[in-house]
């Protein structure tokens, strides 16, 4: 059953806006050598746009990106990962990226599920390793366990615990929001743990500021939407300076949910798979393809 994204609920502020936030996510993917873009995708009734790069032998990874994030500012860290195994990068439907635009109203965590159990089969005849960075991670969750899903990793996982109240994020997002710029943008990326300089992500940050309406990350994971995952190898990691979802406030929840204790990434924040993608690398490695 499709659980549709209401159509007037959309993430960008204006047409232009969005043809902007799309110019530098073609721009980005076109510079990435060997990355190529699958047809449009129709995943529970939400148009998806995919991107492949072709790697290594290893078991392939499909990679979800988190709220407010796309699949263009990853592909560093997806040329990285290909020396080992191949890179699918699917854009969630209503965050800023390619794919469709409408974001839901509820049952957020759900809705990205069921787009993950549509999207799965089509990108994919053989198993992969599910990535989910933060608002990804609540989509694996919240998917359905299937033969296509070899293991699942999850960096700075939104669902398995409430984020962490802290009034100098919350000044930084409102400045970010108020006027984005380059210094709202890396000051927000600091409040995360993230990077601490202008870059990059700074500059995708700011552009997602102008011209995109952000959105709330689901909090706890409901009974109904946290499937079972047991029997499926899960990883769970995050930065040890992650001030959204620190360490500590997830090992409770990864042993209690998911049998399993967290790995902590020195030196990383709340950007596990841009601040430290040797690190991803390596714990893809370790799950034995």
């Amino acid at each position: 059953m499709s659980t549709r994204f209401p159509a007037h609920v959309r993430v960008y502020r204006s047409r232009s806006g969005e043809a902007a936030v799309r110019s530098w996510c073609e721009r980005e993917l076109a510079a990435c050598p060997g990355m190529r873009p699958l047809p449009r995708i129709e995943a529970d009734g939400h148009g998806t746009r995919v991107h492949v790069l072709d790697g290594g032998r290893g078991v392939p990874v499909l990679v979800l990106p988190g709220a407010g994030l796309s699949s263009a500012a990853l592909t560093g860290t997806a040329r990285l990962l290909a020396r080992d195994r191949t890179v699918i990068l699917a854009d969630l439907p209503g965050e800023p990226g390619l794919s469709c635009p409408h974001r839901p109203l509820g049952g957020r965590a759900a809705a990205y599920g069921a787009w993950l159990d549509a999207l799965l089969p089509q990108v994919t005849d053989r198993p992969v390793v599910l990535l989910g960075h933060a608002l990804g991670a609540a989509a694996v969750l919240s998917s359905l366990p299937s033969p296509l899903v070899d293991r699942l990793l999850l960096l700075n996982p939104a669902g398995l615990a409430a984020p962490v109240r802290d009034t100098g994020r919350l000044r930084a997002t409102c400045a970010w929001r108020l006027s984005p710029g380059e210094d709202t943008s890396t000051r927000l990326l600091r409040a995360w743990g993230g990077p601490a300089g202008p870059g990059p992500l700074a500059e995708w940050m700011t552009l997602v500021g102008r011209h995109c309406r952000t959105g709330t990350v689901p909090g706890l994971l409901r009974g109904e939407e946290f499937r079972d995952w047991r029997g499926v190898p899960v990883t769970v990691a995050t930065g040890s300076r992650d001030r959204v979802l620190s360490p500590a406030l997830l090992r409770g929840a990864a042993r209690r949910l998911l049998d399993t204790d967290v790995h902590v990434v020195a030196g990383a924040g709340h950007l596990v798979p841009h601040e430290a993608p040797e690190q991803v690398r390596d714990l893809l490695r370790r799950g034995g393809g």
